[in-house]
């Protein structure tokens, strides 16, 4: 829809009239230069055809103050209102890639997955429903790397997720140093907001900063984090020598994970399969719940220019009109 900004622009419109009304025109002096007897004939021509032409332009003159007086107006074309995301939480997630991580002992639809798979279709799901959140990605293994900065684009950071593979960051474990990354990204942000969600099959193995060293830096800045241990207790693992029952979750350090969360004023949650791995992302839901205020804008775009350029293009015929007449006179 087009609407006017300043609509009080309108109440200009009479000021034409009310200059010719109020203020006297000047006294027209005109001498002639030579008498001619039957001048009258010729003013009697003459003056029929000003007055058509000075009507013609009288009119072109009005209509370009109403064009101007509409460009001052300030027209604009409001489009539909756009929902923004909302200031919500700054919440980074740190997935593990080691190698441990392709471990099949998950179910997801029936079939047997790798616990990176199960991580990606449950961590997907979380971060579709995150919205008014800023997320971010951290991938770690014998490194940490930071895959996607605060972003409130979820599709951008549900893809790159499902894009990560095993491996990618290196076969081993550094937990410390995912956390450490964490902390530098969200130490600028809103003290009320810093989350870091950390999911993990194993025990720390490697990097420059041990975990529990890396936490009492997260609790300096106020960094809660979650940590979530990913694997089955038990699985049947099958050789030529028959069947045998297998812990795959033996060098997940628990407790290491717990004094993590213990220490940011965060939780531990252990996840044992597919189903377990969807309840602790729900539950995470209602313990950093998203804002529900929202905000909309409406796009606008300037008109302005448009009546303007009609009140030019208007006043410029005036002015060549005005020449024409008099180089004919």
């Amino acid at each position: 829809m087009i609407h006017f900004d300043w609509i009080w622009a309108f109440l200009t419109l009479p000021l034409p009239y009310l200059v010719y009304k109020l203020i006297p025109a000047a006294p027209r002096q005109s001498e002639a230069a030579l008498h001619v007897p039957f001048m009258h004939d010729f003013e009697s021509y003459s003056a029929d055809k000003a007055d058509s032409s000075n009507k013609f332009i009288l009119l072109l003159a009005l209509t370009a103050w109403l064009f101007l007086v509409m460009a001052s107006a300030r027209p604009q074309w409001l489009d539909d209102q756009i929902e923004l995301p909302v200031s919500g939480r700054d919440l980074m997630l740190a997935v593990d890639l080691s190698g441990s991580m392709e471990v099949e002992d998950f179910k997801l639809n029936g079939q047997l997955v790798d616990r990176l798979t199960a991580t990606k279709a449950v961590a997907s799901e979380f971060i579709k429903r995150r919205k008014g959140d800023r997320i971010g990605l951290i991938l770690f293994g014998k490194k940490a790397y930071l895959q996607t900065p605060l972003t409130f684009d979820r599709q951008t950071v549900s893809t790159l997720l499902n894009e990560s593979i095993i491996g990618l960051a290196g076969k081993e474990t550094a937990i410390g140093d995912a956390i450490g990354l964490a902390v530098k990204r969200l130490e600028k942000e809103d003290i009320n907001s810093r989350v870091l969600i950390l999911l993990t099959d194993g025990a720390n193995t490697a990097g420059e900063v041990t975990p529990l060293k890396a936490a009492e830096l997260a609790k300096q800045y106020q960094l809660k984090i979650y940590t979530i241990g990913i694997g089955a207790d038990e699985m049947i693992v099958r050789s030529i020598f028959g069947s045998r029952r297998v812990n795959p979750s033996a060098d997940l350090d628990e407790k290491t994970l717990t004094a993590i969360a213990q220490k940011t004023n965060g939780k531990y949650f252990r996840a044992r399969n597919t189903q377990e791995l969807e309840k602790i992302y729900q539950l995470l839901d209602e313990l950093e719940p998203v804002e529900k205020e929202t905000q909309n804008f409406r796009p606008t775009t300037a008109l302005y220019f448009w009546p303007l350029g009609v009140s030019f293009v208007i006043s410029a015929i005036i002015i060549l009109i005005r020449i024409f007449t008099r180089g004919r006179l």
